[in-house]
């Protein structure tokens, strides 16, 4: 049967007809920042990003900062989506496309949305057929030059976009990852992540940390929608491989990693699972080779990468 792919021409002719009007307008900015000028916050909220913001003003350097198109699909993820949509904002970059598909969400997310939908290009809440397809009908109608999706339970780390474009300029890079965290709700705690991908021989091993991941929109490939799970990695086995990469050895965003998450999900083994079958199957991307071996090299390879910086 092979991968499926999601109709991304489809996709964008039904927002037109639903109302989307191409381009959509980037988020407005202002020489202050938008911190005064987003919705008040509880009182309790403090730090990045409810207190603070990126400065403005580092962006002076440049006059004509590309376009970055971030979309985040979101589904029931109300106590986390404020976080992450204010995490987008108050990098306070000066040409941004802010896009966010909402799958029918029945708790408090909607009612957060249409609190910043002044600060959203385009948002919708529809039911749909999951987070594949949600992550593909946003990136139909973007007009970035630089791709990234978030979920609506992650959020991005202060300076991240400023940090990220300004490397995508110096380096002609067209696709660039970066360190991050992964915070536990339960107890509080900051796992560092620090991917390194050495060459596309060791990309089947699972490596990347997708909220830091930003990549040039024209290496950008669908989603394949059947995946429930492991939507990334298979999407950077088909994207990335062949790509000019650079890693940016700093944390850029946080997963936060909670009882719902499908990371931590008991419940979300047997799709785990099933996602791992099509992966491996022979009509998409086949076994993976003498996998043993592959992990020692990676593992042995990047103690000595580690011991020589």
């Amino acid at each position: 049967m092979g991968i499926e792919l999601g109709n991304l021409d489809h996709y964008r002719s039904t927002l037109i007809k639903e109302g989307a009007i191409l381009p959509l307008e980037r988020i407005e900015t202002d020489n202050y920042g938008l911190l005064s000028k987003l919705p008040l916050i509880a009182s309790d909220k403090k730090g990045w990003p409810w207190t603070e913001e990126v400065s403005p003003n580092i962006y002076d350097c440049r006059a004509d900062w590309p376009k970055l198109t971030i979309v985040t699909p979101s589904f029931n993820q109300g106590m986390f989506i404020e976080e992450t949509i204010r995490s987008i904002l108050l990098q306070n970059y000066p040409n941004l496309e802010f896009i966010v598909i909402d799958g029918g969400s029945n708790d408090q997310t909607i009612q957060i949305l249409e609190k910043y939908s002044s600060f959203i290009s385009y948002w919708q809440c529809e039911k749909d057929n999951g987070q594949g397809q949600a992550i593909n009908m946003g990136f139909s109608i973007a007009s970035g030059n630089y791709y990234a999706w978030i979920n609506s339970d992650d959020y991005y780390l202060r300076d991240t976009f400023f940090t990220v474009i300004s490397k995508f300029i110096t380096t002609k890079a067209s696709f660039i990852y970066g360190y991050a965290y992964n915070f536990h709700t339960k107890d509080g705690k900051h796992e560092l992540i620090k991917p390194l991908l050495i060459s596309d021989y060791f990309i089947r091993i699972p490596t990347l940390a997708q909220p830091s991941c930003f990549w040039d929109a024209r290496i950008h490939l669908p989603i394949w929608e059947k995946l429930s799970c492991s939507l990334d990695y298979e999407l950077w086995l088909r994207m990335v491989k062949g790509a000019r990469k650079k890693l940016i050895r700093q944390p850029l965003a946080v997963a936060n990693v909670h009882d719902a998450a499908k990371t931590s999900n008991p419940a979300m083994d047997e799709a785990w699972g099933i996602d791992h079958k099509l992966i491996c199957s022979n009509d998409a991307h086949g076994p993976i080779p003498n996998w043993d071996r592959m992990v020692f090299i990676n593992r042995i390879l990047l103690k000595l990468i580690n011991l020589l910086r």
